[in-house]
C-alpha cells in the first residue's frame, strides 16, 4: 500500500522507564506514527468517515502514553501499534517512540525505538 497518514511530534508526558525516578517524576515522550491504508475512498468522498481521523487517533495515543507505566519504550511502542491497528482499514503501522530525556550521562540528540506491525 502506498497511501499513508503521518502524525509527527506528538509530545506526551508519561511515567515510563526502568528507574524509579523516571516513573515517579515522569518525562516527555515524542511519538511519530505512519499508517498505511487505502486513502482512495476518502479522496473520492471527501468525508472524514472514510479515513482514519488523526485527531481521534492522537487522543487514543495520548491515553496510552499518559496511562499505565511500562519499563521499556519497546513495550510502549508495541501498545501504540496495537492502537493504530484497531481500525481495520490500516494495513500497517509504524510507530517511533522518542525519549529525549533518557537517563544517559552523555550528550545525545535522541533515543528512539521504531516498530512496524502489519495485519
Amino acid at each position: 500500500m502506498t497511501d499513508r497518514i503521518s502524525l509527527r511530534g506528538l509530545r506526551v508526558r508519561g511515567h515510563h522507564g526502568v528507574f524509579d525516578f523516571e516513573r515517579r517524576d515522569g518525562q516527555d515522550f515524542v511519538i511519530d506514527v505512519d499508517l498505511e491504508l487505502d486513502l482512495a475512498p476518502a479522496a473520492a468522498s471527501d468525508h472524514v468517515n472514510d479515513t482514519v481521523h488523526y485527531g481521534e487517533l492522537a487522543e487514543r495515543l495520548v491515553q496510552v502514553v499518559s496511562g499505565d507505566p511500562v519499563s521499556l519504550i519497546e513495550t510502549l511502542a508495541d501498545r501504540l501499534c496495537l492502537v493504530c491497528l484497531e481500525d481495520d482499514r490500516v494495513g500497517a503501522a509504524t510507530v517511533t517512540v522518542h525519549k529525549p530525556q533518557a537517563p544517559i550521562p552523555h550528550d545525545f540528540a535522541d533515543v528512539a525505538v521504531t516498530l512496524r506491525r502489519t495485519r
